[in-house]
């Protein structure tokens, strides 16, 4: 009997919170149907940066033969799904300089690098000689989980073109070069990058609890009696937690470091990159506070935000390209409208390659953008939703 009544209790309380059950009802099918729309096709592509030395030559009969764009347009036209959708995306590039900004800003996978001898290598073959030798040179981010996949199938769709068009196999070396440390890097080293950001990413809970714990003990209508404006009270907030942040980040960098990680960017670029991802965390966590005034209650809907951010934002695995637009030569895709996405990159390009601060501008301005809107959406909820009385 007390069973029951514990059972009825339960149900009301539940209902008179009747938003908070329907987002945990509806959190697990959300994402099934999110992941039936953009994955039950099929049709991952991966970017490969071409380029193409190859000289061409003229054959005996006057025609010019130029197998490097043969090979180039094999790669991508022979390589495809069942449903005869192309796996792997051309990307051209005129050399290994044009390319490597692309392969950091992983809008391609992996580089294929044909050298200029190439066709004469070929036609040697076709002629049964052996004696002419050629080079194809690929590689990239190895630290990138799409590399080998898209490097191997490059590769097979390359060796298909050239039993076919050489009748054998010729003497064709092939060479890899990896961009940075990614070469090098142990399976702990890879994930580095994304565990430092997933340290501010839990900066949510803190800054949602904190200002629930204002609301739910009373402090905050107190704190409006008194002279103090909406800004103090969110920027004191805000610069206590982004302290927070800047130590959870130097201790995860200083951990990573003595368990083995090496780096080829300082520190600083490290906690630069999570001091302004902190600000968006924190503006998210203000905008569950809007809706929430118990602790309890900014706990459970945090986890939202912090699932999307976490497994969206490829913090803790790369999502596939959904291309928007392009935005001062760089693609914006579906999931970099999250803060996260571009931190991630950020800190892949200077602790991994080495890039220098003027290579990593397009991503901190992304991020500096976006955490600002971020901030200020959670500012003016918060305002809009508890402190209309000022």
């Amino acid at each position: 009997m007390k069973m029951l009544i514990v059972f009825r209790k339960t149900l009301r309380e539940m209902s008179r919170e009747a938003w908070m059950l329907g987002l945990t009802l509806a959190f697990a099918p959300l994402f099934v149907l999110l992941y039936w729309i953009w994955f039950s096709g099929g049709s991952t592509t991966y970017g490969i940066a071409l380029i193409n030395q190859d000289r061409g030559i003229v054959l005996p009969d006057g025609s010019a033969f130029n197998a490097g764009g043969e090979a180039a347009a094999a790669i991508v036209g022979n390589v495809t799904y069942a449903d005869g959708k192309p796996i792997l995306k051309a990307i051209p590039a005129s050399s290994r300089e044009e390319a490597k900004p692309i392969l950091e800003n992983r809008q391609a996978a992996a580089f294929i690098h044909i050298s200029e001898d190439f066709s004469r290598a070929i036609e040697s073959a076709r002629n049964g000689e052996r004696d002419v030798k050629s080079t194809v040179t690929f590689g990239g981010d190895i630290a990138n989980p799409y590399y080998m996949v898209a490097v191997n199938l490059a590769i097979s769709g390359m060796e298909n073109y050239i039993v076919r068009a050489a009748g054998q196999v010729p003497f064709i070396e092939y060479m890899e070069e990896p961009l940075g440390l990614s070469g090098v890097r142990t399976e702990f080293e890879n994930y580095v990058p994304g565990t430092l950001i997933f340290s501010i990413i839990l900066l949510i809970f803190l800054s949602s609890m904190t200002v629930a714990r204002e609301i739910e003990t009373g402090a905050l209508r107190r704190l409006q009696l008194t002279s103090m404006r909406s800004m103090d009270l969110l920027g004191g907030i805000t610069l206590a937690i982004a302290i927070v942040g800047a130590l959870s980040i130097t201790f995860a960098f200083a951990v990573a470091v003595l368990l083995g990680f090496r780096s080829l960017g300082p520190l600083w670029a490290a906690v630069l990159v999570g001091m302004i991802t902190s600000l968006s965390v924190i503006g998210m966590g203000m905008v569950v506070a809007s809706f929430t005034r118990t602790v309890s209650q900014a706990f459970i809907v945090a986890n939202f935000p912090l699932a999307l951010m976490m497994f969206f934002s490829g913090v803790i695995f790369p999502m596939p390209p959904i291309p928007l637009f392009t935005l001062w030569g760089h693609g914006f895709g579906l999931y970099d409208i999250l803060p996260p996405s571009h931190a991630v990159t950020a800190l892949n390009k200077v602790l991994t390659m080495g890039a220098g601060f003027h290579d990593i501008l397009y991503e901190l301005a992304m991020l500096t953008v976006l955490s600002l809107l971020y901030f200020s959406a959670g500012a003016i909820l918060f305002r809009r939703f508890h402190l209309r009385s000022e």
